[in-house]
């Protein structure tokens, strides 16, 4: 009827049927709190409900897998006694309302998860992706993000060593923020979310709880419609670093002194998500007292202080007996502590005024996360796209600069030498750090390198080979800082699960992730969905983006980097390919060039050793923009001429998954492709004079490749140029 007002729990985001199986659990009507705290623990971005079961089909075992997804972040043992954590996530949807706090949330909440298992933050990366630079909202929302990722991770004092920049009309209206950690931590310091022991106390660590992040899970399940983002800016968190940076060494220093049964971070969902998680994941219950969460709002309701998102707050276990400890170690490092909680037998998680008072909420524990839907949504594949020929490549060097981007105008406002452990940072195939004991200090003479690394064009085409190659070009990029893959994460962005052609793109994705990482022998150790990500009306292209952890087992010299040496050769290792299916050059292309992950397996291999052995000059895998971006970055990071025979501009401008270019000097050429065994190898030129001459394809100078690299970005921020 005209002028009714919504039912309360569709304002909160849930549907008619979960409002009745909330009833259902309950055995009666649910109140208000009650409803709410369903709300953001079974939106999509807590629950996972469209993507679940999709989820499951990854492998997720390995040797060194100590911890895998579920919990605040992967571990994995690297040996001497020590533990890598890592995990990604996403910021989107706040990062498209409020970019700054959007971004620097993001980085806020990534470290928390890293801390939360006991690991001492050591690196972050950001993989981002906005709309075209010449339209005004999109330079904003780049300067906002990257200024909010350094402003955070800077006054942190945690690294940003790398990621990608990506420039696509599909992200119009929604950027994709996804940020990367990577912890370390002594194996035996190793907590999980658990809580246990009945009479155990729930402590609030950190910033005290204001209506910032209100709903914020709930509204990173969801698009926006128009002029919706105003409407939203109170869902987007505020963020602190330097509280962060006491809450940091605040709650390593209770792990190291085995004061704390259980950590587990405050992201979505707020204090309903820790503890009800901490107290399903430990079998128990749990009373948690509204009345004593510290507020720096007046007039809260018991709702908004369950359910917001403010940050930098965590939540301990402790006994009874180690109070005192704890708050000693809280006032030191200047963070709050508070007793808001005791752990339970019943089971259930109830919401208390005052530990004796009034019941405002009672629920079982494990309802909250455990009995959240698991929905199987429709698939529906795209009608195929017609055949037709790859278009034709009026001027290859004006195509080959449009390839070109220098992302140092990014990294520059990042500080990637924060422990002095960077030995190469952003702007390499991979990031490369020193491996210390978390504890000692001491250098193992070892190494871990992390690559980021996403294509939405190739998985438009075809989302399970796209996704295949995105994880193949992961594994060549460590491959080409000497490092063998170890585990990888993964974040998820896509449009409306509620279209039939998301899911299957989705399906279709996972799928194709796990078919790689079988091949590769890589397990999944943790992850990411963001859904409900459109711009303009459409939804954005499937964008999976990876995190591959690798190890350097001889560390001993820096990796060759993207470079050349002034009479080095360059030889191509892997299949020569003209396929240009889903290139810059040919994004509405009916399919992707063939995809061998036994082949990728070989050139890496191949690759690594290479490294480890010095052999190598330089070295860049073919990825983007295909041999074509190779040649100009090459060219533009060394300053160095290059002239190359090549059969076609299709092979030019093929992004076959799978190859690698490496410039050599002259008297290891021999040795080289001695190395390559039966791994396709072939020299395709030379180093030297000051012009890229690819034959009857592209004569340019040197200084117009460098300054098309290095110019773009700056000049786009600045003029409006687009890229």
């Amino acid at each position: 009827m005209k002028g009714m007002a919504e039912p309360l729990h569709r304002a909160l985001g849930l549907t008619d049927d979960e409002a009745g199986d909330i009833e259902r659990i309950l055995g009666r009507e649910p109140n208000h709190l009650e409803l709410a705290m369903f709300s953001v623990m079974w939106s999509e971005h807590c629950s996972y409900k469209s993507s679940r079961r999709h989820l499951k089909r990854l492998p997720t075992e390995g040797d060194a897998v100590l911890v895998g997804p579920g919990e605040g972040a992967g571990v994995l043992d690297v040996g001497d006694g020590i533990a890598a954590a890592i995990r990604i996530e996403s910021h989107n949807h706040p990062s498209a309302i409020e970019p700054y706090q959007g971004a620097a949330t993001g980085a806020g909440g990534i470290l928390r998860d890293i801390f939360s298992v006991g690991a001492r933050p050591i690196a972050l990366m950001d993989p981002l992706r906005v709309g075209p630079l010449d339209e005004p909202r999109n330079r904003w929302l780049l300067d906002g993000i990257v200024s909010g990722v350094s402003g955070y991770g800077n006054s942190v004092g945690v690294p940003t060593i790398g990621g990608e920049l990506v420039f696509d009309e599909t992200y119009a209206e929604n950027p994709l923020v996804n940020v990367l950690c990577l912890g370390l931590l002594p194996t035996d310091r190793l907590v999980l979310a658990r809580a246990s022991g009945e009479g155990n106390l729930a402590v609030l660590l950190g910033s005290s709880t204001g209506r910032d992040g209100i709903g914020g899970a709930s509204m990173a399940s969801e698009g926006f419609g128009d002029g919706e983002e105003h409407a939203k800016r109170p869902a987007v968190q505020v963020g602190d670093p330097f509280e962060e940076k006491r809450l940091i060494e605040a709650c390593l220093m209770l792990l190291d002194a085995g004061l704390a049964v259980g950590v587990q971070d405050l992201g979505a969902a707020g204090i309903t998500g820790a503890t009800s998680e901490t107290a399903g994941k430990g079998g128990v219950g749990m009373d948690v007292d509204v009345s004593a969460v510290p507020r720096r709002a007046p007039g809260m309701d018991p709702w908004e202080v369950m359910i917001s998102e403010s940050q930098e707050r965590m939540l301990a276990i402790v006994t009874p007996a180690d109070l005192d400890q704890v708050l000693a170690v809280c006032a030191r490092w200047e963070v709050e502590g508070t007793v808001i909680g005791r752990v339970t037998g019943t089971g259930r998680l109830r919401v208390v005024d005052g530990f004796g008072g009034e019941v405002l909420a009672d629920m079982p524990a494990s309802a909250l996360s455990d009995d959240a839907p698991d929905y199987d949504r429709p698939l529906r594949a795209p009608a195929p796209r017609p055949a037709a020929d790859p278009p034709a490549i009026a001027d290859a060097g004006e195509t080959l600069l449009g390839s070109l981007l220098d992302t140092s105008w990014v990294s520059s406002q990042y500080d990637s030498q924060l422990f002095l452990n960077t030995v190469e940072g952003p702007g390499g195939d991979a990031a490369v750090l020193r491996l210390k004991h978390p504890t000692t200090g001491v250098d193992t003479g070892r190494g871990l390198a992390v690559t980021t690394d996403g294509n939405h064009r190739w998985c438009a085409v075809a989302p399970r080979r796209g996704t295949a190659m995105v994880v193949a070009e992961s594994v060549l990029n460590l491959a080409c800082v000497g490092a063998r893959p170890l585990a990888l994460v993964n974040c998820l962005n896509f449009g409306n699960p509620e279209h039939p052609e998301v899911m299957w793109q989705l399906s279709e994705s996972i799928d194709g992730m796990a078919d790689a990482c079988r091949a590769f022998g890589i397990p999944v150790v943790g992850g990411n969905v963001s859904l409900y990500n459109e711009s303009r009306g459409k939804d954005i292209d499937p964008t999976p983006v990876v995190g591959l952890l690798g190890v350097v087992d001889r560390l001993d010299r820096r990796p060759p980097g993207v470079g050349l040496v002034d009479q080095g050769r360059l030889l191509l290792l892997g299949e020569r390919s003209s396929h240009v299916g889903g290139a810059r050059v040919w994004k509405d292309a009916p399919e992707l060039p063939p995809f061998d992950p036994a082949a990728v397996t070989a050139v890496a291999d191949v690759v690594r050793g290479l490294v480890a052995d010095g052999l190598l000059a330089g070295a860049h895998d073919i990825a983007d923009g295909g041999l074509a971006g190779s040649f100009g970055e090459l060219v533009a990071r060394s300053g160095l001429g290059l002239e190359v025979g090549l059969t076609d501009t299709g092979e030019l401008f093929s992004e076959a998954a799978g190859r690698v270019v490496v410039c050599v000097a002259p008297e290891h050429v021999e040795e080289v492709v001695r190395r390559a065994g039966e791994v396709p190898i072939v020299d395709i030129g030379g180093v030297g004079g000051d012009r890229l001459v690819v034959a009857g394809m592209v004569d340019l100078s040197v200084p117009a490749v460098v300054s098309a690299f290095r110019d773009t970005l700056p000049a786009a921020m600045s003029a409006g140029a687009t890229h």
